[in-house]
C-alpha cells in the first residue's frame, strides 16, 4: 500500500478537514484585507504567513495578530 492509496481510502475523513482549513484561511484573509491595524507586523507579513503556513498561520493571526476592536 503506497501513499496515494492511503489518501484516497481515507478521503471522507480528509474532505471536512480541508474544508475547515479553507474556511479558516478565508476568514483570516478577509479580516486582514478589511482592517488596517494589526497588533504585530503588517498586512504583507500576515498574508504571507496565512498562505504559506496553513492552517497554523491563520490560527496565529486570529489569536495574536489582529487588533482588538
Amino acid at each position: 500500500m503506497n501513499n496515494p492509496d492511503i489518501f484516497f481510502n481515507n478521503l471522507p475523513l480528509f474532505i471536512p478537514l480541508i474544508i475547515l482549513e479553507l474556511i479558516l484561511d478565508i476568514v483570516a484573509l478577509v479580516h486582514i484585507f478589511k482592517h488596517q491595524k494589526y497588533r504585530f507586523g503588517n498586512r504583507i507579513l500576515w498574508i504571507v504567513l496565512v498562505l504559506l503556513f496553513q492552517p497554523i498561520g491563520a490560527v496565529v493571526y486570529l489569536l495574536v495578530g489582529r487588533e482588538n476592536e
